[in-house]
């Protein structure tokens, strides 16, 4: 049996409360309260489309700003990412996904190869989507791609509405993480790399 591949993170600060499970090897099951509906909502796409299992739970000063939240469960998610992938051993790694969603479309491209890295081109044009801070997603995601150690590119090339381009990239990004994480029987197990590590 190959073994499990499962990250488990706790991040407490003076601001903020977050623990993540994720398993790469589930069924889409997700988990997920912070507090924050619209980012919940955004979350709830990543089980959903990449069929990992994703717990959630986060609390903090949100009344005060959802800042901290949303960057440090963007923190959790990575860290949870990198332990489950564990050396990357036989995984695809690259990985791209293009999703449309009614007048919106996002295109995403992920590389788990070790290094954290986002180029992310995100053109909201309202302040917020329910609670959640427009200019925070973009944060949210640059700390889930740094903590997780690989690289992400994110385009929004088409869209008018904000939670419809929003959704998009999470969907697009769960896409693209699903195809990189999964096992490739023909590298038998070798780190995909020709340094031999990631």
């Amino acid at each position: 049996m190959p073994p499990e591949r499962r990250g488990n993170v706790r991040r407490e600060t003076k601001e903020t409360q977050v623990a993540v499970e994720m398993n790469l090897d589930g069924s889409g099951r997700a988990d997920i309260a912070t507090g924050i509906g619209m980012l919940d909502h955004l979350l709830e796409q990543l089980p959903r489309h990449s069929l990992f299992d994703i717990t959630v739970r986060a609390s903090g000063d949100i009344e005060r700003d959802p800042h901290h939240l949303v960057e440090d469960v963007g923190i959790g998610l990575g860290r949870a990412l990198s332990e489950a992938l564990g050396e990357r051993r036989g995984i695809v790694r690259m990985a791209h996904a293009i999703v449309p969603l009614d007048e919106a479309l996002a295109v995403v491209a992920v590389d788990l190869s070790g290094r954290g890295h986002a180029a992310l081109e995100l053109p909201f044009t309202s302040e917020r989507i329910g609670q959640l801070p427009t200019e925070m997603i973009a944060h949210h995601l640059a700390a889930f791609a740094l903590e997780g150690r690989f690289n992400l590119h994110v385009r929004v090339p088409a869209g008018t509405n904000d939670h419809h381009k929003a959704e998009a990239v999470f969907k697009a990004l769960a896409r693209a993480l699903g195809d990189a994480t999964r096992i490739d029987p023909r590298i038998s197990g070798d780190v995909p790399s020709t340094k031999g590590k990631l």
